[in-house]
């Protein structure tokens, strides 16, 4: 056993010194910064470009837009020229123009570019309050006789309970959970291929096998590989709640927050379930298949070679669930989510769903335990003949010539 553990600690600190998995953990932070960063300067460069400015001889017209459109207002300008020269110097989006003739609100609106669509209906839903009200006064109603024509047609939506919103985020959780999976299958599929397959055709593996069993050797290496899997999972959970954390604590953020609390919740919630021990036990199988796939090559340049069967495999696995993304209820779905291998996408997909029983989960569960364990029994046995070996048989070809 302290030998296993020797094995496993070295393999585990030369992977977590090295600088690709360094790379590895800070890349997502530095991409997610550097997304922040630019969306920030740009957002701050443009704010005040995409202000508008009102203009007019009549100040209590400004002065009722104003206080019915409160942002994106830029209210320090207050002239014609002072806005045309903050409009040639891209300080403005444009500005606006109300004058009153008669009895007659218009507006006259100046802009670089056609008017937006949702600006025009800013503007126009404020012309016709304006209009209305002078219409009142010249036809000389009374308080009740406004108050009769201004009576509006009531629109109501009767929507079955959250289910935009847990649509919603049922895709964003799909998409997350699949894209994750894949990501950390195929990465540690490389990175243990190449681990197993650089002691092959060394001498020193004759030594270490006359002083510790295959077994032990082979056991502590995966578990060096998974406990370095484990603390990327630990870093990217710890790290994604110091952002949480602080993207709540701003001003901005705080407000989208409110706004989405029920969609960030159900995603968060959907991720941080069960999931994660289908997302470890199938890093487990791909694991154990990809040290298999590096033990069986004649030599560690041909490493590469070694993992493409299990990238392979977890391709068919990813883009199998593409079809079902609106069908989670399907009886592919339902079928693939027992076998080990796919479980790992396809059980997640009907948790998300919510049509899944917890007993099913276990069951389901339950036969991926069992391939992990008669996997690794298989491999362990086989271990020390496969690292000593010179030939250079591929993975199904070793399987077939064993079995015959």
């Amino acid at each position: 056993m302290r030998k296993t553990w020797i094995v496993t600690c070295e393999t585990y600190l030369r992977q977590v010194k090295s600088w690709s998995f360094l790379f590895m953990i800070l890349g997502p932070f530095v991409m997610l910064g550097l997304v922040l960063g630019i969306t920030y300067v740009s957002s701050q460069s443009n704010a005040s470009s995409t202000k508008v400015a009102v203009v007019s001889p009549t100040p209590q017209l400004r002065q009722n837009f104003l206080a019915s459109h409160p942002s994106n207002i830029e209210s320090t300008i207050k002239t014609v020229p002072a806005a045309k020269q903050a409009l040639h110097k891209n300080h403005l989006a444009g500005y606006l123009v109300l004058t009153q003739a008669g009895h007659q609100v218009r507006a006259d609106f100046h802009w670089n570019q056609s008017l937006d669509s949702g600006v025009k209906a800013q503007i126009q839903n404020y012309l016709t309050q304006a209009q209305q009200r002078q219409n009142y006064q010249q036809a000389q109603l009374t308080p009740k006789q406004q108050q009769a024509l201004q009576q509006a047609p009531q629109l109501k939506q009767l929507i079955a309970k959250k289910t935009g919103a847990a649509n919603t985020a049922k895709m964003i959780s799909f998409w997350l959970i699949v894209t994750l999976i894949y990501i950390i299958l195929i990465t540690y599929a490389s990175i243990t291929a190449q681990e197993i397959a650089s002691d092959k055709g060394t001498k020193i593996m004759e030594i270490i096998f006359s002083s510790t069993t295959a077994v032990s050797y082979f056991v502590g290496k995966i578990t060096g590989i998974l406990l370095m899997i484990l603390t990327q999972i630990v870093i990217y959970l710890l790290g994604g709640w110091a952002i949480y954390s602080w993207a709540l604590s701003q001003p901005h953020f705080h407000a989208m927050w409110e706004q989405y609390r029920t969609l960030i919740s159900t995603v968060i919630h959907n991720l941080l379930n069960l999931n994660l021990l289908y997302l470890l036990l199938g890093v487990i199988l791909f694991t154990l298949v990809a040290a298999y796939s590096g033990a069986v090559v004649a030599k560690a340049e041909d490493a590469s070679k070694a993992a493409q069967p299990i990238t392979l495999l977890g391709m068919v696995g990813f883009f199998a669930t593409f079809p079902f993304q609106n069908n989670l209820d399907a009886l592919p779905v339902k079928i693939m989510s027992y076998i080990p291998f796919l479980s790992s996408y396809f059980m997640p997909l009907r948790i998300i769903n919510g049509t899944v029983s917890l007993e099913t989960q276990w069951i389901s569960l339950a036969l991926a335990l069992l391939t992990v364990i008669l996997l690794a029994e298989y491999i362990g046995r086989r271990y020390q003949k496969l690292m000593l070996q010179t030939d250079s048989h591929s993975v199904w070809q070793h399987l077939f010539k064993h079995h015959h």
